[in-house]
């Protein structure tokens, strides 16, 4: 097959990410590819495993326009490091957390290996003894799974992915191990664990117990013994508020995926990685791909020929990922070479739904999407088994235990999440739907850019209902529900993460995970704020029915951190204070709490801003700190920021109005990344409820974070927390 050449045309977010994230650098940090020489470079890589081969040529190029053209795209470990020195190609990995200080330190060593190569990490911390336990080499008691939880939590901080960012964690604690509660509550505070997700891996037992309402028993990992028991559905219950409350602890079905582990002979699984779609035994990685279904849709159906086409390359793709992967640590590397698991998902799924007329939240969409994974999974299957034909089957396959067919991959199949990915395919996430179809962002003088969703807009002009004031209504009111401009069916079709009732969100799931994944999904359940605990409870028991893996419920608005990025944001409830006199001026203590926040100014030097609260967690004081103040180069842009920073101050403390204030520095702002433009991004997400965190804040790039597949994303930049 020859090469595709037709020019790939990228959306100016595509190039902005690519830039940031992905394109080689030189020396001053300028960006040496381009999408085409990238694509190359991977393709060229991977395709290499087989260059001796009579098919190696065809290989390359079929790696190569599957890439290019953003039918198949491999996860970004993968794009950024394939052809490179560092060679560290797998996003996902899972380590043994052994029962001694030397077990302990040997895990953070390893993952702070895997996160300087730009992996994240999933631990469990149930073979652990729990808090108070005798320690007989010591004559002591034990600190616990959450002392040591959070030493990990430290050492992750400390450790930059390929100096880009923070490594990401999944924290998992068996449901009967003895500190069970101190786990559930461990998030409740979220100044704890920034670099954990946690999650609760629920057992059948327990769940029965739940059901029957009855106790069960809590087992001391170092003696296997019963030390007591609890009522299960009180335990139940307090993962249910904790859930509502902050959305976490998500909750795994580990006997669920134990039943579905496809190598039991080589043990249990135990963890995830970060975002929960990938079950892997201790020292197991994975390389994940995903299969943007947005491509495939050809005059109104699905074109299943391309689709396997497709397919059949991307896994022959992320197989050879495996024999070019450069691993952290040999014991990595002796247990992938063992199972060869792969992980294709997709992308675009609501995309593709759209294409079709079908509404995501339908029994169709969940029909329709189901027999695209299935379509997905056989072919994987039956190319794995083509490749082991000429390969031989993963070494850890046994006849006598493993009673599917010798294939090369002992997993085939996961639906990951697919962040800066998805932006760079201009398509909607993993199998999410879209987070919203209208949105607005602030730009220079307090305007806003409404930006519109592709289908959305090639429909509404098509169809004759398309006009700036109807995309304006969208963007306040953050849904295409009830405007009485847009047809019905399109109302249906173009509901968003919001829109869709929180039991279609799991029967979607359910219907995925039951058709053809293999290892597990990484998707959001969206609740409405409103939402009551009763129905978190109904989700998790609902998801648990229908045969997932795991869930992650979350509640729009419950993270303090949370800045909704689909309504426009600036009326304010705030009042400044006046007396007969004039103004009144807060007086401040002399002690006030404060957040440090880490920016980058115009000229890409650090900057740190700090937020002084009153007791109500109210902000009164801001000031601006330049590393090295001394420096000639920095003095009178240290002076202007000082001033900006004392007038801002000032209004604070006269309770002057603060989408008053965000106008005003909005005016001011002459570049993404100066000082005015930063404080008003703070001010915004202060006012959308952030209180204290300002966690919602990109740290990268100031744009929001939203929450899907089980993660916050930055849709400006492609900056998520998990790694």
């Amino acid at each position: 097959m020859a090469p595709d050449l037709t020019k790939q045309v990228l959306t100016n977010t595509a190039e902005t990410v690519l830039a940031r994230r992905y394109y080689m650098k030189d020396a001053e940090g300028n960006p040496v590819e381009t999408w085409e020489t990238l694509c190359h470079r991977v393709a060229n890589a991977i395709a290499d495993v087989d260059k001796d081969s009579p098919n190696g040529e065809n290989l390359r190029e079929d790696f190569f326009n599957m890439i290019y053209r953003m039918d198949f795209l491999p996860n970004s470990p993968c794009l950024m490091n394939a052809g490179t020195d560092l060679g560290q190609l797998s996003a996902c990995f899972v380590l043994p957390v052994e029962d001694s200080m030397d077990g302990i330190f040997t895990a953070i060593r390893n993952g702070a290996l895997v996160h300087k190569t730009g992996g994240g990490t999933g631990y469990s911390f149930s073979r652990l003894r729990s808090k108070n336990a005798s320690v007989r080499s010591t004559q002591g008691v034990a600190s616990g799974p959450l002392s040591f939880a959070a030493v990990f939590d430290a050492a992750t901080e400390t450790i930059k992915q390929g100096g880009k960012r923070r490594g990401a964690n999944m924290g998992v604690l068996r449901v009967d191990h003895p500190d069970i509660m101190d786990f559930i509550t461990a998030k409740q505070d979220q100044n704890r664990f920034n670099n954990f997700n946690f999650s609760v891996a629920i057992t059948d037992a327990f769940m029965k117990a739940v059901e029957d309402g009855t106790e069960y028993d809590l087992i001391e990992p170092s003696s296997k013994q019963v030390v007591r028991s609890l009522e299960a559905r009180e335990v139940f219950e307090k993962i249910i508020d904790l859930a509502w409350h902050n959305g976490e602890p998500g909750v795994l079905f580990i006997d669920t995926a134990n039943k579905a582990n496809m190598t039991p002979q080589l043990g249990e699984f135990e963890a995830t990685n970060p975002c929960g779609e990938q079950w892997l035994l201790p020292y197991e990685s994975c390389n994940l791909g995903s299969i943007n279904l947005a491509n495939f849709v050809e005059k109104g159906k699905i074109d299943y020929d391309r689709l396997k086409t497709i397919v059949e390359s991307a896994t022959a793709f992320l197989d050879n990922v495996i024999d070019c992967n450069r691993f952290p640590i040999p014991e990595i590397e002796k247990m992938t070479l063992q199972t060869r698991k792969i992980g294709m998902g997709i992308m675009g799924l609501h995309d593709m739904l759209i294409q079709l007329g079908v509404p995501y939240g339908s029994e169709e969409g969940r029909e329709t999407a189901g027999e695209v994974m299935r379509f997905i999974r056989d072919v994987a299957a039956a190319q794995s088994e083509k490749v082991a034909a000429v390969k031989g089957p993963f070494p850890a396959y046994d006849a006598k235990v493993n009673t599917y067919p010798a294939r090369r991959n002992a997993a085939l199949t996961s639906i990951q999440p697919t962040g800066t990915v998805s932006m760079i395919a201009d398509c909607a996430s993993g199998c999410e739907p879209y987070f919203s179809i209208v949105m607005v962002k602030n730009v220079m003088d307090g305007d806003r850019l409404i930006m519109v969703n592709k289908h959305f807009e090639r429909i509404a002009r098509a169809e004759g209902f398309y006009s700036d004031e109807l995309m304006s209504k969208v963007a306040d009111s953050g849904t295409v529900i009830g405007h009485k401009e847009i047809p019905a069916k399109w109302q249906e079709v173009f509901r968003t993460a919001q829109d869709i009732r929180p039991e279609d969100h799991i029967a979607m799931q359910g219907a995925l995970q039951n058709n053809g994944v293999d290892s597990s999904i990484s998707k959001t359940i969206n609740l409405p704020n409103s939402a009551s605990r009763e129905e978190v409870k109904l989700s998790y028991i609902t998801g648990y029915q229908l045969g997932c893996k795991g869930l992650t419920v979350y509640r729009d608005g419950s993270r303090d951190s949370q800045v909704l990025n689909t309504k426009d944001t600036s009326k304010s409830e705030n009042v400044a204070m006046v007396s007969e006199k004039g103004p009144v001026k807060n007086n401040l203590p002399d002690t006030l709490d404060a957040k440090r926040y880490r920016v980058k100014d115009q000229d890409q030097k650090s900057v740190y801003i700090i937020v002084c609260f009153d007791e109500d967690e109210k902000p009164m004081e801001v000031f601006a700190k330049f590393p090295f103040d001394n420096r000639v180069d920095l003095k009178d842009k240290s002076t202007m920021w000082t001033t900006t920073c004392r007038l801002v101050s000032l209004l604070l403390r006269f309770n002057v109005p603060m989408d008053e204030i965000i106008k005003q520095l909005d005016r001011s702002s002459g570049h993404m990344l100066d000082l005015p433009a930063q404080l008003s991004k703070l001010f915004k997400s202060f006012l959308a409820g952030t209180q204290r965190g300002f966690s919602s804040v990109c740290p990268e790039c100031s744009g929001t974070l939203v929450f899907e597949e089980g993660c916050e994303t930055c849709h400006d930049c492609g900056f998520s927390k998990c790694a």
